[in-house]
């Protein structure tokens, strides 16, 4: 493509988003409308800190509640800052990757005590904050601060990649694709002309069966005109992911249930859960025991999938008479007030197989 008709394409594609977003825009909580950003007015960049940060991996749907509790519970920086890790990981549970929840507090303990409460304006400055990436340092610096940057996340580089038929695979075409999303950007309301993107892609230039007839861009796709719009972008081969075994331990004794804390290092590091046998994302568990004792074991009760792997759970049920335990990070929680444990999402649904089954064991 010549540089004037690419020019020209960057400039019609602009425009039309922009105009797009006007009139369209999700209202989401953490946002400002476009009538009032075009005004002036800018979100509060703890906001846009937070919400980023939890849209990392996880969809707007599943996100605006657990949105709306943190800032309920923590209404600032330093709120977050002072609150206990264990309490922001409890909060946290169900949103998975729970690193980010980790580093969400580090984050606001840094900006907190050794910024003042002020978050920087600069992607540099951004990038040396906890947790934030090039993703998200571009996205706080565009829609918090109103400057220009290049914001690319998964729903933007499915729009780009269509736009301009970028046919190199990932991950090797993010260079491309951030290339044109560069070209496309506007100078000014680029946190508005990002956030639109956003939106284009998450609901008209969806992954699959994309409503063309309805995109502002339509014109200047060169994936429509070819006809060929859901195969762009071009994902890499899948590889089989491995599957681990674990096994969970309940231990139950008037009404409460025995839990413990993960090491502080590893996956689900910190977090409450039910006693299991060491498994990892990297081998199977040991199936051995916390108490030696008489258990009933239920074989693979539960599923869960993680980015990399997945994971078989059996489920094994203390019967004995006495329960003689002593490990110091043992913490006995009443069973009707689990879902205040804040348990990872497969510990939880582990508890809700088995309660089930003592209901339906009942009847």
């Amino acid at each position: 493509m010549a540089v004037d008709s690419l020019a020209a394409k960057a400039r019609n594609i602009s425009t039309n988003i922009s105009a797009h977003y006007v009139d369209n825009a999700r209202n989401l909580p953490w946002r400002v409308p476009p009538a009032q950003s075009r005004l002036g007015k800018l979100p509060d960049p703890y906001h846009v800190w937070l919400s980023e940060i939890m849209l990392q991996q996880t969809t707007v749907g599943a996100v605006k509640s657990y949105f709306k509790k943190f800032v309920q519970r923590w209404p600032s920086v330093h709120d977050l800052a002072d609150a206990e890790e264990a309490d922001v990981l409890a909060a946290w549970a169900g949103l998975g990757y729970y690193a980010r929840a980790r580093n969400l507090h580090k984050c606001a303990v840094q900006v907190s005590k050794n910024a003042k409460g002020i978050f920087p304006k600069k992607e540099s400055e951004l990038l040396q904050l906890p947790g934030v990436g090039a993703y998200t340092a571009a996205a706080i610096a565009a829609i918090a601060f109103g400057e220009r940057a290049v914001v690319v996340d998964a729903n933007i580089e499915r729009l780009v990649a269509r736009l301009f038929a970028i046919d190199t695979p990932l991950p090797k075409g993010k260079s491309e694709i951030r290339y044109k999303m560069d070209l496309v950007t506007p100078g000014e309301d680029a946190g508005d002309f990002a956030q639109a993107c956003m939106d284009i892609g998450a609901s008209i230039c969806t992954a699959k069966k994309p409503k063309c007839e309805i995109c502002p861009v339509q014109m200047d796709c060169t994936a429509r005109r070819l006809d060929r719009a859901e195969e762009f972008p071009v994902k890499p081969s899948r590889k089989q992911k491995p599957v681990r075994k674990a096994r969970f331990f309940w231990v139950e004794e008037k009404g409460k249930l025995l839990l413990s804390t993960r090491a502080d290092k590893g996956m689900l590091a910190g977090m409450r859960c039910l006693p299991d046998d060491n498994w990892s994302a990297r081998q199977d568990g040991n199936a051995e025991p916390p108490i030696a004792a008489n258990w009933v074991v239920f074989e693979n009760v539960i599923q869960h999938i993680f980015t990399h792997f997945s994971v078989e759970v059996d489920l094994a049920v203390y019967r004995g008479e006495k329960i003689v335990t002593n490990n110091d990070d043992n913490i006995w929680w009443p069973l009707e007030q689990i879902e205040q444990a804040g348990l990872p999402t497969l510990y939880a649904k582990a508890v809700r197989w088995m309660v089930k089954k003592k209901q339906e064991d009942e009847t």
